[in-house]
């Protein structure tokens, strides 16, 4: 009988254990066939490409609650290329975090997104995927660095304030562990300030990365948005400054401006413009994308993105078909300021 009772009262506790833990499998498979000119020269690319509507990932993410409002994390997350199949591995750089949160806010360590990505993330209608997203989150300057574009950082730490009213913070820091020998390069801090409440949001942002003995890569940003309901309006602006030691600073100013709107409950429209100043380079480039999703049921939908790319003035920028198309330039043949049109049909499911 006290067997029995031992034996009820161990599978009670583990129970217990298992309803206060939970680890979830989720992800996005996101593929589609893309078409864009003046992609290699004057040459177009085409054929099927991945994460035309949103990012294909696969991940893993859990937590378990400590009592007393403490709870502990972790998540796990790769990207899927669905074109190929992952032919070159599986890695979980698109997050790879542990954390710890309660009443006092959340800790992270790991790699993730920075906050001055975040922070611009939450206004770009495209979801900085496809060819309609917002190419200002570039590595303009080619510091050569791993992550020098700060969208994520390895070696992190991140601390994310409770919400005050509507009101977050986050602040992050990214250690360089001397990847580069007596130098602090890679090295991040960074963080933002956000208002959350109803239609309305706003979101500030600053962060600074070190490149090395060359110099040091500053950004800052502004956004905002505001849902009618009958149509939602996002705008930011950006500026990206390199300070390179012993000369002249070099800016890289990036404005957006978009609208969307829901279509008979089941679709969205979005348009969206982005400027691109390079007033280090003196030149421009104007980009204006068209998009619609048409959401078959809550995890499936099927779209469609049009977008032309204006490139003034020797500018030489490209629009990003992932897995299709993804140069990063044009100047093939020696051909500047070609302008580009593409176009991305496919199926986005999520689980």
């Amino acid at each position: 009988m006290k067997k029995s009772l031992i034996a009820l009262a161990v599978l009670a506790a583990s129970g217990a254990a298992m309803a206060q833990s939970s680890v979830t499998l989720f992800g996005i498979v996101d593929t589609g066939v893309s078409y864009v000119d003046n992609a290699d020269g004057k040459d177009a690319k085409y054929g099927v490409g991945t994460s035309g509507n949103a990012t294909s990932r696969l991940g893993l993410r859990g937590t378990e609650d400590l009592g007393g409002g403490l709870k502990a994390g972790f998540w796990l997350e790769g990207e899927i290329f669905g074109d190929v199949g992952n032919s070159a591995g599986f890695d979980f750089k698109r997050e790879s975090t542990v954390r710890l949160s309660g009443n006092f806010g959340e800790v992270r360590l790991g790699r993730e997104t920075t906050p001055t990505f975040r922070a611009g993330l939450k206004y770009d209608l495209f979801g900085a995927t496809g060819i309609g997203q917002n190419m200002g989150y570039a590595d303009w300057a080619g510091s050569g660095i791993a992550d020098g574009n700060t969208i994520r950082k390895n070696n992190m730490v991140s601390y994310s304030s409770p919400n005050f009213g509507g009101v977050t913070a986050n602040i992050s820091y990214a250690f360089d562990e001397k990847a580069i020998a007596g130098t602090k390069a890679g090295r991040y801090a960074g963080g933002n300030v956000g208002y959350d409440n109803g239609p309305l949001s706003v979101t500030a942002a600053y962060g600074t990365l070190s490149y090395g003995p060359a110099g040091d890569r500053d950004e800052m940003s502004i956004g905002a948005s505001y849902n009618f309901g009958v149509a939602k309006i996002a705008g930011n602006a950006q500026q990206i400054k390199y300070k390179p030691n012993g000369a002249p600073n070099e800016k890289f100013n990036n404005y957006l401006l978009g609208v969307s709107a829901p279509v008979g409950g089941v679709g969205e429209v979005k348009l969206q413009y982005a400027m691109y100043d390079q007033k280090a380079a003196d030149t421009k480039a104007h980009q204006l994308s068209l998009g619609y999703v048409h959401n078959l049921s809550k995890r499936t939908a099927v779209y469609g993105t049009v977008a032309y790319l204006k490139n003034k003035e020797g500018s030489a920028m490209a629009l990003n078909a992932k897995g299709v198309s993804t140069s990063v330039g044009m100047k093939a043949d020696g051909v500047t300021g070609l302008n580009q049109a593409g176009v991305q049909v496919g199926i986005r499911h999520a689980f």
